[in-house]
């Protein structure tokens, strides 16, 4: 048992004690602050446009609608507004979520306590609480502060929101006559954040605000919350790169329209309308959107995605530590077995079982018992002894009916078998049995009962003279899809780690039966003081690690991302925040996680399957890999529309794109971007994992694909331009032909990159070109838009383009399918 040292001056003056504070004392210790254990974040529009006013991109994006405003062309000028929307609608919705996550971690904490100030026990609120108070705890009260029990017999608390374990654990009052020790083992502290379950407690607060354990845990699951992603990281990049390029070309545009004698409203309208080609504000949008639709795809598997970014994630994830029970397994118990010792029927051992039963307890074991038994004789209880961990069993006195009172008691078999009249031999046969049935994947427990003399003594719980009654084996059936899942996920060189408390025979046989680790799984067993980091280190093929602690499960993830890993970890308690956080992704468990555990972790299980997490991983890489096309779109079709835009200035020619053709390409390329490119996963196996920490969006091959396409279309476009504009000067004919025939070559990119699998691309397509007919060959809106209708000679080059740039598409997307990183 871990103990926790009493930093002494803190109660200078008030040692342990039965007396409170006076209000002197109170205001000689308010230096130390307010117990505020979880601070809440700022909320409002004001927290929020702090946030957005940090984004250069957003100003940007202002400025120049700005710039169309006073030029007049309000239609451009609030079409780059709009395009603000999606931005700081993305920037309230992760605010929220942080605020959401806060108040998820506050649930746990008691708003008001119950103090001795001045001689008088009074209400206060819980932030006003110093050390050295002296506090009253009821039972269903959670815990407000850290401190040291003074008082109090018979005291459970429930403390799985901080450990994980479901068990009640008992606490014990200190001497409160006795000196200050300079340490206490953990059964005399009372905590922050758990639930006083019997016994009526005193505290003597001792640690307030972040210095409590729950304190300590919340501080760790909000460092670096708002600190970017890989792949936000590269497109942050990526649009710097092009905002930079953008505002040297406005610049240098300008300038030498002025000097070929262009007056300053010609140059201004050039350079505003290069940067609304040149500007990706797409990037962002489309990243966006493609989040919104990994949220919705992802929920339709069962997995909720509390936090949006999280999804470009879950595709890179190269390995799983998973909880066994309630993910691989169902979580619920299920009798497999009984072993009634000779002379005892199966009915009478299960119903002696039921009697050691809590009927009111929330235990699955007893719940598993009290079902399977049915019925009960009706009995009067006289005595119960609750599990603990230390005793490790559970046991009840009653009377039935008329007859003597009889103990029974139940919990683990060697702790049971001690208290038994049995010969070394016949024990060392039931163990031998316990471990079989152990091998095997079951929880066994040992049933005894002793019968009382009347008029006996039931103050204390009997230690000896029990009569051996049997075994009985319970399992947790792993979870249908399971066995499947680990294949797919070992198929695909990504590893999955089995973490559980359970013995390491149990553990061993679930990971067998799952195909974990195949007839031999590696199994490392964890002792309290263990440095699970070192431990991995010698073993990088573990499958599976037993007897983990908290603390060990959060130093397992770490030395695993230490090894190039990018972690999914699950969790369902307070406990698991540290390593849900610190974690590639955090999974939370919805049906069984507390509310923390669901409000910190990005992702939620809503059916706690371990397939669904494989299911998950699957959604991700696929949707990766449709925001890698959408964004080699987008980069192929703005190349074009960027060297065109200044190009033909630069020649000293009319502009090429008026801000009108700006808006109507953008309204084909933005839907384009966000729609067309929304494949589903494939039936298939999944793609080998790659061990990359930073998310690299295209590689070499990709990219010198992307640039050679985006360059030939780009040549054809100038080309296109100069060819109608002829001896003539036919300018509006000249724009007609680059801007149809861009607009060509983006269905003709949509095609080779989609293959047209979804209608929605297809339909997409088919608007495209209904657009050239319906805006640049009806006379009448084409006079609108100052362009000409197009000739047949012209119609034949719009073909052949299409046809091109279908065929250099597939060749592009080709290279980005086989870019798995």
């Amino acid at each position: 048992m871990s103990r926790r040292t009493v930093p002494l001056e803190r109660l200078a003056g008030v040692g342990l004690g039965t007396r409170g504070l006076s209000t002197e004392q109170v205001d000689a210790r308010r230096g130390d602050g307010f117990n505020d254990i979880v601070v809440q974040t700022g909320s409002g529009w004001r927290a929020i446009a702090r946030e957005t006013a940090r984004d250069p991109m957003l100003w940007f994006l202002v400025l120049t609608a700005g710039l169309f405003g006073l030029l007049g062309q309000i239609t451009e000028s609030l079409t780059l507004l709009v395009a603000l929307v999606p931005l700081l609608g993305m920037d309230a919705y992760l605010h929220r979520r942080t605020s959401a996550s806060s108040a998820g971690l506050a649930s746990r904490l008691a708003s008001s306590a119950r103090v001795s100030r001045d001689g008088q026990w009074r209400e206060i609120p819980s932030r006003e609480l110093v050390p050295g108070d002296l506090v009253e705890v009821v039972p269903g009260e959670y815990f407000p502060a850290d401190g040291l029990l003074v008082s109090g017999t018979g005291l459970q608390v429930d403390e799985s929101t901080l450990t994980g374990e479901s068990l009640p654990v008992a606490k014990r009052a200190l001497d409160a006559e006795s000196p200050l020790p300079a340490s206490a083992s953990d059964e005399h502290w009372g905590t922050a954040g758990t639930r006083l379950l019997t016994g009526t407690a005193r505290l003597r607060i001792v640690f307030i605000g972040g210095e409590t354990r729950y304190g300590e845990i919340v501080r760790s699951a909000t460092e670096g919350s708002h600190a970017a992603t890989p792949l936000q990281q590269a497109i942050a990049e990526l649009v710097a790169v092009l905002i930079g390029l953008a505002v040297v070309m406005c610049v240098v545009l300008a300038a030498i329209r002025l000097w070929h004698g262009h007056g300053w409203i010609d140059a201004v309208l050039s350079a505003v309308t290069l940067a609304v080609a040149a500007l990706p504000e797409e990037f962002p949008v489309v990243y966006t959107f493609f989040l919104g639709v990994g949220v919705f795809r992802l929920a339709r598997r069962n997995a909720l995605v509390r936090r949006a970014v999280a999804v470009e994630n879950i595709g890179r994830v190269s390995c799983i530590v998973s909880d066994k029970t309630g993910t691989i397994t169902a979580g619920s118990l299920v009798l497999a077995h009984r072993a009634p010792a000779a002379g005892v029927g199966e009915d009478a051992l299960l119903e002696a079982a039921a009697f050691a039963s809590r009927p009111d307890s929330g235990d699955p074991l007893d719940q598993a018992l009290r079902g399977a038994a049915g019925p009960l004789p009706p009995t009067t209880r006289l005595a119960d002894f609750p599990f603990t961990e230390a005793r490790r069993r559970e046991t009840v006195v009653l009377r039935r009916g008329g007859a003597d009172a009889a103990a029974f008691t139940k919990g683990a078999p060697e702790t049971v078998l001690a208290t038994c009249a049995l010969t070394e031999s016949e024990r060392a046969g039931w163990l031998a049995r316990v471990e079989e049935y152990a091998l095997s994947g079951h929880k066994v427990i040992a049933c005894a009962m002793r019968r009382m003399p009347s008029g006996a003594s039931v103050d204390g719980e009997p230690q000896a003279g029990f009569e051996f009654i049997g075994l009985l084996a319970f399992e947790d059936p792993v979870r249908e899809g399971v066995r499947d899942a680990v294949a797919e996920c070992i198929g695909a060189g990504m590893r999955v780690i089995m973490v559980t408390g359970d013995h390491p025979a149990t553990a061993a046989a679930i990971a067998r039966e799952i195909g974990l680790g195949g007839a031999r799984p590696t199994v490392v067993v964890l002792a309290p003081d263990d440095d699970a980091g070192a431990r991995l280190g010698g073993h990088r093929d573990v499958h599976v690690v037993a007897r983990a602690t908290p603390p060990q499960k959060l130093a397992l993830v770490q030395a695993l991302q230490a090894q190039g890993e990018l972690v999914a970890v699950t969790g369902d308690g307070v406990n698991d925040v540290p390593a849900l956080r610190l974690a590639d992704i955090g999974v939370a468990m919805g049906e069984r996680g507390t509310r923390s555990a669901r409000e910190v972790a990005p992702v939620v299980l809503l059916d706690d399957n371990f397939r669904t997490i494989v299911d998950a991983v699957a959604e991700g890489r696929q949707l990766f890999q449709n925001l890698r096309l959408a964004f080699a779109y987008l980069l192929l079709v703005h190349l074009p529309l960027v060297i065109g835009a200044a190009a033909i200035p630069l020649m000293g020619l009319p502009l090429l794109f008026l801000p009108v053709h700006i808006v109507w390409l953008e309204l084909v390329i933005h839907p384009t971007a966000m729609l067309a490119f929304q494949d589903l996963p494939s039936a298939g196996p999944l793609a080998p994992a790659r061990r990359r920490r930073r998310a690299r969006f295209f590689s070499a091959d990709s990219w010198l694909a992307i640039v050679l396409v985006g360059s030939l279309v780009s040549v054809a476009v100038v080309w296109s331009y100069l060819h109608a504009l002829g001896a003539d000067r036919d300018v509006e004919h000249a724009r007609a032909m680059a801007l149809s025939l861009l607009l060509t070559a983006s269905a003709g990119l949509t095609t080779g990159l989609t293959k047209l699998r979804q209608a929605t691309a297809r339909w997409l397509v088919a608007g495209t070109l209904a657009s050239l007919g319906a805006l640049v060959q009806v006379p009448m809106a084409s006079r609108l838009l100052s362009l000409r209708p197009l000739h047949a000679a012209d119609g034949a080059l719009l073909v052949a383009t299409f046809a091109a740039c279908a065929v250099l598409a597939l060749g592009a997307a080709a290279s980005l399918g086989r870019q798995r990183d």
